[in-house]
């Protein structure tokens, strides 16, 4: 029998203890009920997770290989862990197990795609109520007929998460990672098998584990139907434009992309087919440490505005809250990765459809503590497949004397962890879609002008907002234009809306220009191995290898 039969087999077994699509409602009482959530005073759920589950577990996160597919998927990546086709049937089998002894199961169906065409129907089997209610806060609501239409019809996928579950370990002993902290085998699996359109979590109380799991799975999916998957938000203009926003963490994705002339059609992952761009999901999982109803009242109301529990269903997962129902969005104590989902309908500007045109404008954000990439340039297409592959911003690291200096991080794609396909597949679909649309792409530098940081500080957000609308109108393409010698990308001499220009030219707001010069040519070495160490063997033209910095 299949691994689908053997589910079947016992969801047939058990039809009396099957909660099947139940409502919202239900699906919130039961959280409650079986204690997996208490009610907050505003009438969100809170929730904690387990110390090993308040973030992703990458080193626990695995893809079935096998010959037929194997040479799809980029195995030089250190997020692309293989997992053999026996092993992902042991763990199936064990949370078939453990569902057998649940008291209740619960099943969601629901699509990942606001494009019809290409949506994917998902079918979640778990013995958890908060999971199931994740899933109809996040994914978009099931059709009988897209699901019927879809060029996915007959690739369905079918996840299975047990999250207050552990695996035996001595049993996956060689099988999986040994886990240093607990002193044994891991006992905890996220795994993927794109073959047989089956997935299983194990393990992980994260809910962000089900999200980022099944958009791997999209992004594994789609451009082997020509359609180019995007870790980014999107917003749409009144005149239909639609741009669309990439950046890592802390590069100001979501604020930017809070526009309010702006309706969004979501904020992390999106398709760019021959139709256009669609968001894959249909809620928000948002960060919320430091969050403040100031800064961010959209998301702040999304996840704390008051109604009755049955009726309001965010989940705030890891926040510290007070006996009084009350929260504490600074304390980090617990971990400083709380997180709050809800459905994209709490927020007040978006596109219902969440489905616009081809992208006008794409911006690569960046967050450069060094103070040495320009706060606004415009990329040629090898350029922005180079920037696209390369996924920069830097983080800061303290050190035991107090002094942080920033640390350069690369992530592909400005997603790396989420997309399996070998660079090639990404870098060239959006190569081919920069010149059929006419797409303009610009990098924006939100990070650190007169000097590095502990030297210089932030750049002004109003100014950012203003580089961000010149090219969203195209204004910027007024300016006069010059190559930067260290990047090689074109910075325009004004801006409009910016009446001191110098701020464009990130070596003249140093005191000391040699010392900028010094710092530039450090950073383009770090671009420059970089490249050399993770796509020096792969599949990447000359043209593209040629726009990166120091090479």
């Amino acid at each position: 029998m299949s691994l689908l039969d053997d589910l079947n087999g016992l969801l047939k077994g058990k039809s009396d203890s099957i909660r099947n699509n139940v409502s919202r409602e239900d699906m919130i009482k039961s959280s409650v009920e079986n204690r997996e959530a208490i009610v907050m005073k505003c009438g969100a759920l809170a929730t904690w997770t387990r110390p090993e589950s308040t973030g992703r577990s990458p080193r626990d996160t695995v893809i079935v290989k096998r010959a037929s597919s194997q040479g799809t998927i980029d195995w030089t990546s250190p997020n692309n862990l293989p997992m053999d086709e026996e092993t992902f049937d042991m763990v199936w089998a064990d949370t078939i197990n453990v569902f057998d002894q649940a008291k209740e199961l619960y099943i969601t169906n629901r699509l990942i795609g606001a494009d019809p065409k290409y949506a994917l129907p998902v079918r979640l089997v778990t013995d958890n109520a908060l999971s199931a209610l994740f899933t109809d806060n996040m994914f978009r609501p099931w059709s009988e007929e897209i699901a019927k239409s879809s060029i996915f019809s007959d690739r369905s996928f079918t996840l299975l998460v047990s999250p207050g579950s552990k695996l035996q370990h001595e049993k996956y002993k060689g099988r999986l990672r040994e886990n240093s902290e607990l002193g044994h085998t891991s006992d905890m699996v996220v795994g993927m098998d794109m073959d047989r359109n089956l997935g299983v979590i194990f393990g992980s109380a994260y809910c962000g584990s089900i999200k980022k799991l099944m958009f791997t799975v999209m992004n594994y999916l789609l451009p082997g139907e020509g359609i180019l998957p995007i870790h980014c938000s999107a917003n749409e203009g009144e005149k239909g434009d639609s741009a669309l926003l990439l950046g890592l963490s802390g590069t100001g994705k979501t604020t930017l992309s809070a526009d309010p002339s702006r309706a969004l059609l979501g904020d992390d992952e999106h398709g760019w087919s021959d139709h256009g761009v669609a968001n894959f999901e249909n809620g928000c999982y948002a960060k919320l440490i430091d969050l403040s109803a100031k800064k961010e009242p959209e998301i702040f109301s999304a996840c704390f505005h008051q109604d009755d529990h049955l009726k309001h269903g965010a989940i705030i997962e890891n926040v510290m809250v007070y006996p009084d129902g009350g929260f504490d969005l600074y304390d980090d104590r617990y971990t400083p990765n709380s997180r709050g989902s809800y459905p994209l309908r709490y927020l007040t500007n978006i596109k219902e459809s969440s489905v616009s045109g081809h992208p006008d404008t794409i911006l690569f954000l960046t967050a450069d503590a060094n103070s040495v990439i320009p706060p606004i340039s415009k990329l040629t297409k090898e350029q922005a497949m180079l920037w696209f592959l390369m996924g920069y911003t830097s983080k800061l690291a303290g050190t035991e004397t107090g002094i942080k200096e920033p640390v350069s991080t690369f992530s592909r794609f400005f997603g790396q962890p989420f997309m399996p396909r070998v660079p090639e597949a990404y870098a060239d679909l959006l190569g081919k879609k920069l010149d059929l649309h006419g797409t303009q792409v610009y990098l924006i530098n939100t990070g650190w002008t007169g000097g590095p940081y502990g030297t210089g500080h932030r750049i002004d957000l109003p100014l950012t907002r203003k580089m961000v609308e010149a090219c969203l109108s195209g204004s910027i393409e007024r300016s006069e234009m010059k190559r930067d010698p260290f990047f090689k990308v074109m910075v325009p001499a004004t801006c409009p809306g910016i009446d001191d220009s110098s701020i464009l030219d990130a070596g003249s707001t140093w005191k000391n220009r040699s010392e900028y010069e010094a710092r530039a040519k450090k950073l383009t070495g770090e671009f420059a191995a970089y490249f050399k160490k993770a796509y020096g063997s792969q599949n990447i033209s000359a043209e593209i290898a040629a726009e990166c910095p120091g090479m």
